[in-house]
């Protein structure tokens, strides 16, 4: 197995001590918001052999195994990151696989630069994901019924929101929902940015369930994606509950730590919540307009001690093992390649010991015995 040295992205909205606490080290001051463990090109981990995706470039089917490779082709089909929130990120929702290869297909077509900041979609993949808490870890994700939208825009007891109040007690679930967001999406700036104002003074004086909002519109000032968040479900996770985000579901991370596995895509439709490009149409065109609970997971343990995040895709399986000290190796080789992370104690991974924060790439089939005293999360596929 090797020793993976990793990536850490200073985005706006990171946390400037989460990470740094975890990995027990002096924070820098500057934002660390997701620290990279994996193979994709735009920050792969780096090994004693060279970079993982270069490694894995070499000689495919031995780092993947065959299984793998036959079902996502030569490269690693996931991304895992700790992520530390310490503001909101933006709203967004994430297409489905037919989707993704259609919007692709169609701006490669328009020869619309990769790198365009209007382009939505970088690669022909989807991009489902899990979050799961390693501390408290508050989010947004999938909407409220209409009822309970209206019932939460109706108490801030603003003028110009009044109509969406309407809208929502007026017409079906679905057509309540998409009515309303397009409505909020499409309103004059300047008109949105005065009631987004006042809508927050009102989150500020009201407190409690309205609390997150205001503290949104603290970071977001005047941004339509603040009444926009206020149409999905409020969720706070605790430590070792986790989320699932698939297609269409629209979501956004306010604050906490946590680990992120993903299918390696960079496939994401913006709401709100950003300086960056919107497409409205486009995002429209992708979101699923139902009201969903937003079905908090917890493991499910093995007889062998795993504790598995269930979810409905293949692209990636995480699942997490608490050691004792003195307590019996627990053998994790497998026929897929694996990712194992350690977040609290000591852990040994054969013959290297890994602290909080820190990683290795376990190639398909290679012996992967763990042990010690702490907590690693086992990111692998299902193939």
């Amino acid at each position: 197995m090797d020793r993976l040295d990793n990536t850490i992205r200073p985005y706006a909205w990171g946390s400037t001590t989460a990470i740094p606490q975890l990995l027990g080290v002096e924070p820098s001051g500057e934002p660390q918001a997701e620290m990279w463990m994996g193979a994709h090109p735009g920050a792969p981990s780096r090994t004693e052999r060279g970079p993982l995706n270069e490694v894995i470039d070499e000689d495919p089917e031995q780092e993947l195994g065959r299984a793998a490779v036959a079902k996502f082709g030569p490269r690693l089909p996931f991304l895992l990151k700790i992520l530390a929130a310490g503001a909101p990120l933006s709203l967004q929702v994430h297409p489905d696989l037919e989707q993704a290869r259609e919007g692709y297909e169609d701006e490669e077509r328009r020869g619309v630069p990769i790198d365009a900041p209007h382009r939505n979609y970088k690669d022909a993949n989807h991009k489902p994901e899990l979050i799961c808490a390693l501390t408290e870890f508050d989010g947004l994700c999938g909407f409220r019924t209409p009822d309970e939208a209206a019932e939460l825009l109706a108490g801030l007891d603003v003028d110009s929101l009044k109509p969406y109040v309407d809208l929502l007690h007026a017409h079906p679930e679905d057509a309540a929902l998409r009515e309303v967001l397009t409505a909020v999406l499409s309103a004059d700036p300047e008109d949105m940015a005065r009631t987004v104002t006042e809508a927050a003074a009102a989150c500020a004086r009201l407190g409690g369930a309205y609390a997150p909002y205001a503290d949104i519109a603290h970071h977001y000032p005047g941004d339509p994606g603040v009444i926009a968040a206020m149409l999905l479900n409020y969720v706070q996770l605790q430590p070792g509950e986790a989320l699932f985000l698939g297609a269409g579901v629209p979501h956004a991370y306010l604050n906490g730590l946590g680990v992120e596995i993903m299918a390696n895509s960079d496939n994401v439709l913006r709401c709100g919540l950003t300086p960056k490009h919107v497409d409205v149409p486009e995002l429209l065109r992708i979101v699923r307009f139902e009201a969903s609970d937003p079905g908090v997971l917890r493991p499910e343990a093995s007889p062998d001690g795993e504790e598995v995040y269930e979810t409905p895709i293949d692209e990636f399986r995480l699942s997490r093992h608490v050691l004792a000290e003195g307590a019996a190796p627990r053998d994790l080789t497998r026929e897929t390649p694996q990712i194992l992370l350690c977040t609290a104690g000591s852990v040994r991974a054969d013959a290297i010991t890994l602290a909080p924060g820190q990683s290795v790439f376990v190639p398909a089939g290679e012996k992967a015995e763990v042990s010690g005293n702490g907590t690693i999360f086992r990111a692998t596929v299902v193939a």
